[in-house]
Formats: structure tokens, C-alpha cells, sequence
């Protein structure tokens, strides 16, 4: 199952609602050039929504904090929204609930950017 990836707006926040699998390949590398399309465009202030997120590997959270490193060394900011308990697990695991925005409401996580 290749993952999917749809683009919205709310109130100046690019929202990338992910679905799928996020692993060494596809997953990763339609993270990567949907979150340098966006930088590309001006927009820095991105959300990833991985509710519909099935299942990440190593490759998939390098991913992650590959986007996360690359949004703010250009001035951006990059959270996360509706995690399912597999990639919070995960995220605990390796300390990187620590290093990102983490949240469970989107309508929480559009206001914080404010």
C-alpha cells in the first residue's frame, strides 16, 4: 500500500493529510517533496496529520525529522497531529515526542501556530 498524501489550508496552516504506510522509498520521499513543494511556495507553517497513518519504520521517522530539521532551518515550523497509539509508541521510544509539536486536536494544533 503506497501512501497518499492531500494538501488543505486552515487559517494559514498547510495541513498534509498522510495516509498509508511511511517507510524506506515512496513514503519517505513524498514527505520530503511535499514539505520542500511547500517551502518552495512560501508556506512554513505545515501540519502532518498521521491519523491515517497504518505504519512507520526507521526510514519513515528519519523522514520525519529530516522535514522537521529542513522546515525550521528556513524559518518554518513543523507539528504533528493525530498520531495513532503505534507511531506515539514510536515516537516515545526514541525520544522524539520531545523534539516535536504533538497534537490531538486539529483545531489545537492550527491555533498554536497563531
Amino acid at each position: 500500500m503506497s501512501m497518499k498524501v492531500s494538501t488543505r489550508q486552515v487559517d494559514g496552516v498547510t495541513i498534509l493529510d498522510l495516509s498509508g504506510r511511511i517507510t524506506l522509498g515512496e513514503g519517505s520521499v513524498t514527505i520530503r517533496d511535499a514539505v520542500r513543494d511547500l517551502l518552495a511556495k512560501g508556506q512554513s507553517k505545515i501540519l502532518l496529520n498521521l491519523a491515517d497513518i497504518s505504519y512507520i519504520d526507521s526510514s519513515g521517522i528519519g523522514e520525519l525529522v529530516s522535514g522537521f530539521t529542513t522546515v525550521t532551518n528556513q524559518g518554518g515550523r513543523l507539528k504533528l497531529v493525530g498520531l495513532t497509539k503505534r507511531v506515539k509508541d514510536l515516537l516515545q521510544i526514541t525520544k522524539l515526542y520531545t523534539v516535536f509539536e504533538v497534537y490531538d486536536d486539529e483545531a489545537e494544533a492550527v491555533r498554536s501556530f497563531a
